[in-house]
């Protein structure tokens, strides 16, 4: 017998297709458009059969896609080859775009007409539209038969090369196998459950693991993935409840605005999972109003998502933690080397069969005795909730997104009349948390904002800037970060603030 921790040897969809073939897989719900495990497998069938006559052995397929059905279709079928997809964030700029292709030796970039002027400026390898792959826009195939015999996979293969951040000088390629997806699905399976009629609304982009996870969870279960292109806020609440959507993954500026436009659950809707930044207790308290199911989380690219997640009864009862970890996924506390008593404050650390392999970059010191080295600080508390309360080195995540406040103040230092600056991250309403910084020298906060929004991704441009004649100090001489964020607390409903 088999022993269970090799399956699955096969992809995906290669199995859902024989067990059931009938099933709705995929959903593009801006079309309307149904396509079952069958049709979905005849579409990884065509696109890997296109994939193998273009590429060598053992390659790297690049994305530049916005959240679309098709980047589902090209995961299996990368899948079903036993080569990688490293799917690229559409928000950043070329050179950015060109060094991560590099970083990941890319051998063909798949691009879609809105992205293929950036994918011919970024791109180190050959281009090709998803339009001109045998792939419909509702996942399934066109017309064009083929036949591949599918990889033998392992769980150590990689699958997926994902990017924690798009402008950092170095970009981090997190490495996660077969392993590390189908474990992280199957602990999702244990928190959330699954029913046989489960519709899975993808409308967060498909570059970042809270897009894709869902659909290989879906297609190990044998449910539906929903695949919305944007998200909005009427627009949304239309598709969940006319495609019957029963889970749904946001992040706290999404559910806001949800709530915002007077959304009412439908029944059918079994949870929210909320992640990408802290929820807030006074969001948290709007769910419980309106009869939200909403599951707050914690995950990371480096676990291939979920971390540790609170069920609605949890998060209702103890507003802010994010619950327990999931199945399989041991999180020790550690403060100055050593794991802490419940209660106490500490770096988070995880480890089990989630977490990724390693980087691209080969970033060793992120892993130590306990696991991998979160970069968050928490506590646990007696009965092991999990609670996140900042970071170690001051990365902001806004609006799903990570923010490194360092290259923000490098940006804002580069202006020529900026003398020094400090960045950190506000807790917004909003966002989560909202990038702010204090400048000192001869010039306006929206002056430093025009600055960086032609250096920076829209979501790293500092919302609130504060100009003051000096940053202040410890005794040391380093900055006061405490006292930095003291001081634009008292800018936030300024004019100061975008």
């Amino acid at each position: 017998m088999r022993d269970p921790i090799d399956w699955p040897t096969k992809d995906l969809v290669t199995h859902r297709a024989s067990a059931t073939p009938n099933r709705t897989a995929m959903v593009a719900a801006d079309a309307g458009n149904e396509a079952t495990y069958r049709e979905l497998d005849a579409a990884v069938d065509a696109v890997a059969a296109d994939f193998d006559r273009r590429l060598d052995a053992d390659p790297t397929v690049a994305t530049l896609l916005p959240t679309r059905p098709e980047t589902g279709t090209l995961l299996f079928a990368t899948m079903r080859l036993g080569a990688t997809l490293a799917p690229l964030n559409v928000e950043l700029d070329a050179a950015t775009l060109r060094a991560q292709c590099a970083t990941v030796e890319a051998d063909l970039l798949v691009c879609e007409p809105s992205t293929r002027d950036l994918a011919a400026e970024a791109a180190t390898c050959p281009v090709v539209s998803v339009a001109d792959l045998p792939v419909q826009p509702d996942g399934a195939s066109a017309d064009r038969e083929s036949d591949v015999t599918p990889a033998a996979l392992s769980r150590t293969d990689t699958q997926l090369v994902v990017f924690t951040s798009g402008t950092t000088s170095e970009p981090k390629g997190v490495r996660l196998t077969v392993g590390n997806l189908v474990a992280s699905a199957v602990a999702s399976s244990y928190r959330l459950g699954v029913l046989p009629t489960d519709r899975w609304l993808v409308c967060l982009p498909t570059y970042h693991m809270g897009g894709l996870a869902p659909f290989v969870r879906s297609a190990l279960y044998g449910t539906a993935v929903v695949v919305q292109r944007s998200f909005d806020a009427d627009a949304t609440q239309r598709v969940i409840a006319e495609h019957g959507a029963t889970g749904v993954s946001l992040v706290p500026t999404m559910l806001s605005r949800l709530l915002d436009a007077g959304w009412e659950p439908p029944s059918a809707l079994r949870f929210v999972l909320l992640g990408g930044g802290p929820a807030t207790e006074a969001l948290v308290d709007r769910c419980r109003e309106r009869g939200v199911p909403v599951c707050p989380t914690y995950g990371m690219t480096e676990t291939a998502s979920q971390i540790a997640t609170a069920r609605p009864e949890t998060a209702f009862d103890y507003a802010g933690t994010v619950g327990q970890p999931l199945a399989f996924t041991d999180v020790t506390v550690v403060s100055d080397g050593e794991p802490c008593d419940p209660g106490e404050r500490g770096e988070i650390v995880v480890d089990g069969p989630t977490v990724t392999s390693g980087y691209l970059s080969g970033d060793g010191a992120a892993f130590g005795e306990f696991g991998f080295r979160t970069g968050d600080l928490g506590y646990r508390d007696g009965d092991g909730r999990l609670w996140v309360e900042g970071r170690v080195d001051d990365r902001i995540v806004t609006g799903g997104e990570n923010v490194d406040a360092g290259t923000v103040a490098a940006a804002v230092r580069d202006h020529r009349a900026v003398e020094d600056a400090a960045v950190v991250g506000l807790p917004d309403e909003e966002w989560g948390q909202r990038v702010a910084a204090l400048v000192v020298g001869d010039v306006t906060p929206a002056a430093v904002r025009e600055h960086c929004a032609g250096r920076l991704a829209a979501y790293e441009v500092p919302k609130t800037v504060r100009v003051v004649d000096g940053l202040p100090r410890t005794p040391s001489g380093t900055v006061d970060r405490e006292a930095v964020r003291s001081r634009l607390r008292t800018a936030s409903e300024s004019d100061e603030s975008a």
